[in-house]
């Protein structure tokens, strides 16, 4: 097929010149063969909101086999139609609103202020690589808590050797001897997920993580969850929670940077935000991401409309 084509690399920021090719040729909604699989490619938003409208109906997610042995066929395939929201109303409580509400901004304020002051006093550095290490460190004891020291250390280099790295450059050695790394590594992550879940189990503990929201889901008759496509979730979100965030922020630090005027004003946004403060050293409230971040929150959207954390979004 053109898998060959498709993996040429591109701009960080830039359509993948592979499609870019085919819209000017065959226009927005063309078709190709990767990585041994027939595909239609759709670059049109009418379309693409269609198949995303109709999610689970007309459309289901499927990816090449390649992914199912990285990432696990349970998680990224289930029949059950309403696999999202189901998965989405039992993470809520930790990763959705009220657990940003609650403690997410204020923590995750003071470890980028803390880390990132390091590191620049250092001298340059990759903000993409430092934001996955900073979101891991903290989404890990969410998923999973109270591991022993030398386990969650273990993990965390283990979930940290894991990323999309080598799916942007397929055909090179140093690619193949990464990908053999990332599946050795999330082998030995899903046996510590395995034995966490099953000392749990046996323990009875009750802990305020994501694992212990997944043991009572596996309680249920009806759940959709069996132990192995558990262990499979519990891994995709340590993956998914850092891997779109670090790239987005790259992607923005980027543009921030070459937009002058665009950094002028959120100096300004920012700087009247202290300001008003009673505690000068407080850290990020929601009250004032949500009331007084209009300007940030523009650049934030922008950012995420611009970013493109993978190649593809299979379907």
């Amino acid at each position: 097929g053109e898998t060959i084509d498709f993996f040429k690399p591109s701009g960080f920021s830039d359509i993948l010149s592979f499609v870019k090719k085919r819209m000017t040729r065959y226009g927005p909604l063309f078709r190709t063969n990767i990585l041994g699989s027939k595909i239609v490619i759709s670059t049109d938003p009418d379309v693409n909101f269609q198949i995303f409208r109709q999610e689970n109906t007309c459309f289901e997610s499927g990816y090449p086999d390649i992914f199912y042995k990285v990432f696990g066929r349970d998680t990224l395939f289930m029949d059950a139609v309403n696999l999202h929201k189901y998965v989405k109303k039992i993470s809520t409580e930790i990763l959705g609103t009220e657990g940003l509400k609650r403690t997410m901004i204020g923590v995750m304020d003071r470890a980028i202020r803390d880390h990132f002051t390091s590191k620049a006093s250092q001298g340059s550095f990759d903000v993409r690589k430092e934001v996955n290490s900073l979101v891991l460190a903290y989404m890990t004891p969410k998923l999973i808590s109270n591991l022993k020291p030398e386990t969650q250390s273990k993990l965390l280099d283990n979930l940290n050797d894991i990323s999309l790295d080598w799916f942007q450059s397929i055909f090179s050695l140093s690619t193949w001897k990464s990908l053999i790394k990332v599946l050795k590594s999330r082998g030995e992550a899903l046996q510590v997920m395995k034995d966490a879940l099953r000392m749990r189990k046996e323990s009875k503990e009750k802990q305020g993580d994501f694992l212990n929201t997944m043991l009572e889901e596996l309680e249920k008759e009806d759940s959709l969850f069996d132990q192995g496509s558990a262990i499979d979730l519990i891994f995709l979100l340590s993956f998914v929670t850092r891997e779109g965030t670090s790239g987005c922020t790259a992607l923005a630090v980027r543009f921030i940077s070459k937009n002058p005027k665009v950094l002028a004003e959120l100096k300004r946004e920012h700087k009247a935000i202290v300001e008003n403060r009673k505690d000068k050293e407080a850290g990020v409230s929601w009250e004032e991401y949500r009331h007084n971040m209009t300007f940030t929150n523009m650049v934030i959207n922008e950012s995420l409309r611009l970013s493109n954390t993978t190649p593809l979004l299979f379907r």
